[in-house]
């Protein structure tokens, strides 16, 4: 019994050891719950108001009296590179997108530290009252620098303002004496500096002193005009008055007519005195400008009288010693005359009279002209001045006469003694003169003296030329079985001189000859040629 006690002691242990677990051990989870915050003092809120004024002097004192250096030295940093950018002043200032980039961060910076000054006390001062009261008067150090700032920025724009019209001196002042031509480019580029302060910093320092550089600029461009280089003075004048449509006339105040007396008198100065030039069409164009641009002004009232006058003072050299000139003179004028334009109607009226009264002296010096032309033994100008005075003027009186010295100057370039005597407008007389023609060309012949005129002779179909002259001596025209061609001239007693030529267009040179006559006596001449000089001649 014992045994069993004991086995079942043992099976009550093996048994309960048997049945025994393995225990798994258990995850505590200890949660601790924060307190709930310390409602928000009014000393926080004027702490976190401290801060955030504080930082917004870009300085980040908010954060240093807070110990927080990091974001302080970040405020540092950001202030400092504006500082690099901004100094020194220049007139262009900061950029608009950098300022606002810095205004968010001084944003930023002020909530960030207005946020953190709510739990975090300061180092100094203690008491927030009077840590605010200093951030207020710390403000005054940006405002401070902002409004240096500006004045800086405004004295650096007026300074470059000041330079750029320093450079428009200069641009005037180098040009001073050049050509205009040359000086224009300057003087675009100083105007254009003139306009653009006028036009966009009128109340700037250097804005008000560009009426005075304006009245300057006007005066030295147009120099010209003060030293009476009128002709030059035109083309910068001209300049002046269009300035006023590039920098407008509000602009300009009395500067804006300055150049309309002065461009009139230049006109006019050196349209006159170009009046008879021959080949030089200023006459026409600045006298048609002016009468154009300004018919009303007393200056284009001067222009037909001057005309009128230059034409009656070379119509005064036709009978002086050099009428040639006069009368180029004098068709230089009528063209000129009738050249321009523009005026009132009488003075157009007036203008074309004018014309027709040059034209009309013209036809007189022509002639004048061929006369002296023969007078100076300038045989072959006379001869052409007559030929074009006679094509020209066939109703002129002086046309037979004209013809008349274009035959005798033929034949004074053969014989310069024929030129001697002045043609006249006598025909016929008491000689009688017989031409015969032993030559087998026809024949022009030219005569000139006491009488001048042409005849024409038929050519000779029989005859034939001679083989010299002295065989021409002895048998020219005294073949009795040949009806020899002639004609036959009335003439005044005294020396004629004669210029047989071909009308075959042979190509033989003219032959002169003179001779004597008598009153009432009858000639007979003969005409021949020889073969080793087919001149033709009178025996």
């Amino acid at each position: 019994m014992s045994e069993d006690h004991w086995g079942a002691a043992e099976d009550g242990a093996g048994g309960e050891e048997g049945s025994r677990t393995e225990e798994v051990p258990q995850t505590v989870q200890i949660q601790f719950q924060s307190p709930p915050p310390l409602p928000l003092t009014p000393n926080d809120r004027w702490r976190a108001a401290t801060v955030a004024v504080l930082n917004l002097s870009g300085l980040g004192l908010g954060y240093a009296l807070m110990r927080r250096w990091v974001a302080a030295a970040v405020c540092w940093i950001a202030t400092g590179i504006l500082l690099l950018v901004a100094l020194p002043v220049e007139p262009s200032g900061v950029s608009g997108g950098l300022l606002i980039v810095y205004l968010i961060f001084l944003a930023l910076a002020a909530v960030h530290g207005a946020y953190r000054g709510l739990r975090t006390p300061l180092t100094w001062p203690r008491r927030p009252h009077v840590a605010g009261v200093l951030a207020v008067v710390l403000l005054v150090v940006p405002i401070g620098a902002v409004a240096l700032y500006d004045q800086a920025h405004a004295n650096a724009v007026q300074q470059m303002l000041l330079g750029q019209l320093a450079q428009a001196d200069n641009l005037i002042e180098v040009t001073q004496g050049e050509p205009f031509a040359d000086a224009e480019p300057q003087d675009n580029a100083a105007l254009a500096i003139y306009r653009n302060l006028l036009e966009n910093d009128r109340s700037s320092q250097a804005g008000q002193l560009v009426p005075n550089r304006l009245a300057t600029f006007y005066q030295t461009v147009g120099s010209p005009y003060a030293a009476h280089d009128y002709c030059d003075a035109i083309a910068p004048l001209s300049y002046l008055r269009n300035a006023s449509g590039t920098i407008g006339a509000g602009n300009l105040g009395s500067l804006a007519t300055w150049p309309d007396d002065r461009l009139a008198t230049s006109l006019y100065q050196c349209g006159v005195g170009a009046l008879g030039n021959s080949g030089d069409s200023t006459a026409a164009k600045d006298l048609s400008e002016l009468l154009t641009t300004f018919p009303e002004s007393s200056q284009a009232a001067q222009v037909e009288p001057a005309v009128a006058a230059a034409i009656n003072k070379a119509a005064v050299g036709i009978s002086g010693s050099n009428p040639c000139s006069v009368t180029t003179t004098l068709h230089t004028l009528g063209t000129q005359a009738s050249a321009l334009t523009g005026g009132t109607a009488s003075v157009a009226a007036a203008l074309h009279k004018d014309s027709a009264t040059a034209s009309a002296d013209v036809e007189s010096g022509t002639y004048a002209c061929g006369v002296s032309q023969y007078k100076s033994g300038d045989f072959t100008d006379a001869e052409t001045t007559m030929d074009n005075f006679a094509s020209t003027y066939p109703n002129d009186p002086n046309d037979a006469v004209a013809h008349d010295f274009s035959i005798a100057a033929q034949i004074a370039q053969q014989e310069p003694a024929a030129g001697k005597v002045l043609p006249t407008a006598a025909s016929g007389g008491s000689v009688s003169v017989t031409i015969l023609n032993d030559s087998p060309d026809p024949l022009e012949i030219l005569y000139t003296g006491p009488v001048t005129g042409t005849v024409n002779i038929g050519a000779c179909s029989s005859c034939t030329t001679y083989s010299s002259n002295a065989t021409a001596q002895e048998d020219a025209c005294t073949n009795g079985n040949i009806n020899y061609p002639q004609a036959t001239i009335n003439l005044l007693p005294g020396t004629t001189y004669f210029l047989q030529q071909n009308t075959d267009d042979s190509g033989a040179a003219p032959n002169a000859s003179s001779e004597q006559y008598d009153a009432d006596n009858a000639y007979e001449e003969c005409a021949y040629e020889t073969d080793t000089d087919t001149l033709p001649s009178l025996l």
